[in-house]
């Protein structure tokens, strides 16, 4: 050690002396006094470390880049928990960013049952254990027309426990497909080895004839299983029997059919000017015993995943004990209860539900509000970006409508080839450093933000003027 480290190392300041500081004091307000004093006391143990194992360049002691660093530490931090961000990627449902936002009632809901006490799993009426599927199996049953339903914590989980209930040892015949991988690959023939049962792979990738089933069928055929395409379609020269030929022929051979449908419409989207996606009443209506499908996608609630169909197979899958491990808690009932309450009045559904909101807000309400934001935009980047307005296409996301597009307004930036040193991936870190974090895309070599879903206007307006320290000359 030379002796430049070791009178470096004295002339640290001590952590009584940064803590009574100005900025010290600051922190304190912020952090609270043991918190502030663990990080301070970290700092400082961090620039010791560094001078000592420094033989050449040593670090800034002075307080007041211990403070910046301590407060960039802090940010980082902060990147690493669950925060708001502003969702302008143009994917509706974004399964990285969420999928659906609660409506206002849902909320509430969640609030009041998450502060106190409440009948979860108790009978009011009898004064005794409940269940907790009754707070939500009606309502299902009522917008379905299924006999009985239950609830557990995604949709993953719901095709896994009808499996592992149903078909624990025994095959499961399936369109050869239909053997989906979803977000994650995840894979469904992974999910039905995970669930005990053995898959059976029917017909080809573009063409599944009713004999196929039927010739998959025998004596260890535990049930069919269709699986709805939801990230993609096959066209051109296919062939698929209808569901209700697929639920006669299961029924001749006293096997269940069930369907896994995923997105969890519940509407009939071309009365909403939107292509028709698969309905869980259409399902049950052509013959399945059982449907399974999500509480967050277009149903446009919490994260769920539901069963419903044949009151005798639900009570089956409900007395498998990894029903209970797959469980939703309180707060997720709470709000797919208010969510599906908020179905049983169509009129104001698509007032109340912000999925419905967002799949339905107008190309030209979107072009307003882009000339209204364009040169906010414009007054906080540096005169070598280019800020414009443009046309491009949101889509549902997560597995809903995949072909299928909705015409929206974006804020696009460019550069005008003016400043060389600039990138557009950088230009795309600073939004994203913003307090509330705004997550675009980069296509077509310029940074797109799809204004479909920005329904805080003031908030994205207030925050703009942290753009100019964000975007550095490095960038």
């Amino acid at each position: 050690m030379t002796l430049a480290n070791i009178g470096l190392l004295r002339a640290i300041p001590s952590l009584d002396k940064l803590l009574r500081s100005k900025q010290g004091q600051a922190f304190v307000t912020q952090l609270g006094h043991l918190n502030a004093t663990n990080y301070l006391r970290s700092e400082l143990e961090d620039l010791r470390r560094k001078i000592l194992d420094s033989n050449t360049s040593l670090p800034d002691i002075s307080e007041e880049v211990i403070f910046q660093r301590l407060q960039k530490n802090l940010h980082d931090q902060s990147l690493t928990r669950l925060r708001p961000v502003f969702n302008l990627t143009g994917t509706i449902l974004h399964t990285n960013l969420g999928r659906a936002l609660l409506p206002t009632a849902a909320i509430e809901a969640v609030r009041q049952v998450a502060q106190s006490a409440s009948n979860v799993e108790y009978d009011l009426q009898q004064g005794e254990r409940g269940d907790r599927d009754t707070h939500v199996n009606k309502l299902i049953c009522k917008l379905t027309g299924a006999e009985d339903a239950t609830v557990v914590n995604n949709n993953a989980a719901a095709v896994m426990l009808m499996l592992n209930t149903l078909a624990p040892g025994l095959e499961v015949a399936t369109s050869r497909g239909e053997l989906v991988e979803i977000g994650g690959s995840f894979r469904m023939p992974d999910i039905m080895r995970s669930s005990g049962c053995v898959l059976r792979e029917v017909g080809t990738t573009n063409r599944t004839h009713l004999h196929d089933y039927e010739q998959a069928i025998g004596s260890q055929t535990a049930l069919v299983m269709k699986v709805h395409t939801s990230n993609f379609e096959v066209t051109g020269f296919t062939v698929k029997p209808s569901e209700s030929d697929i639920a006669k022929l299961c029924k001749t051979h006293h096997i269940p059919f069930v369907i896994d449908l995923g997105s969890g419409c519940l509407l009939n989207m071309r009365k909403l000017g939107l292509p028709h996606e698969p309905t869980v009443g259409e399902s049950l209506m052509s013959g399945a015993d059982l449907v399974t499908f999500s509480g967050d996608k277009l149903l446009g609630g919490p994260q769920a995943g539901i069963i419903a169909g044949r009151a005798d197979l639900i009570a089956r899958i409900k007395k498998n004990p990894m029903k209970r491990a797959l469980r939703v808690d309180k707060m997720r009932i709470a709000a797919l209860s208010c969510v599906l309450e908020l179905y049983t009045d169509e009129d104001r559904l698509c007032e109340q539900l912000p999925t419905l909101q967002y799949l339905l807000r107008s190309p030209q309400q979107l072009h307003e509000l882009a000339l209204r934001l364009q040169s906010l935009v414009q007054s906080v980047l540096p005169t070598a970006m280019e800020v414009s307005v443009g046309q491009t296409q949101s889509q549902v996301g997560s597995g809903a409508l995949p072909t299928h597009t909705i015409e929206s307004v974006a804020l696009s930036i460019g550069l005008n080839g003016a400043e060389k040193s600039m990138s557009l991936s950088a230009i795309e870190t600073s939004f994203r450093q913003l307090p509330i974090p705004v997550i675009g895309r980069i296509h077509a070599d310029r940074l797109w933000f799809d204004l479909r879903c920005l329904d805080d206007e003031e908030s994205f307006v207030k925050q703009l003027f942290h753009l100019p320290s964000l975007l550095t000359p490095a960038t």
